[in-house]
């Protein structure tokens, strides 16, 4: 098996767990942490029902690979998601030290690389990482389908 190959399967975890979102009505994003090959934690957004504004798949993810280690430092981890982190993600993942972000669609309006801060990257900074876009078709059509079913609610 290829880095890409083990990068989309981990990918089509994350895009489970974003189905996951769908189905109890919240945005469908879904992201897994991954250290030496396994699965580590897990997460998907959650923002309406915990009513939570930082309950994003990223946060959610994170915050159980370092429960299931005893550490905030996911020292080498990977972070599989299938929309590109918005700032405070990005935050996150500097934060815990994530050694690589691995998105599936980008987000021109939120994502924290589109926007131009790739703060991931910054020298200043005491901790960078790499944030890679492997664009899914996937990804992009769960949350397009979201929104559609959202919109024809409304009208």
């Amino acid at each position: 098996m290829t880095a890409d190959d083990a990068d989309s399967g981990y990918l089509f975890r994350a895009l489970e767990f974003a189905r996951l979102a769908a189905a109890e009505d919240e945005v469908p994003v879904g992201a897994v942490v991954v250290l030496d090959g396994a699965i580590i934690g897990e997460g998907r957004n959650s923002r309406e029902k915990g009513m939570n504004p930082v309950g994003h798949a990223e946060i959610c993810a994170i915050s159980n690979a370092a429960r299931s280690m005893g550490s905030w430092r996911l020292d080498g981890a990977v972070l599989y998601v299938t929309l590109e982190p918005c700032l405070m993600c990005l935050a996150a993942c500097q934060q815990a030290r994530i050694a690589r972000v691995v998105y599936g669609a980008a987000d021109a309006k939120g994502g924290a690389i589109s926007l131009g801060y790739r703060f991931n990257e910054d020298g200043r900074l005491n901790h960078r990482f790499d944030a890679v876009l492997l664009e899914s078709p996937e990804c992009s059509v769960v949350l397009s389908d979201f929104f559609k079913k959202k919109r024809s609610k409304v009208l």
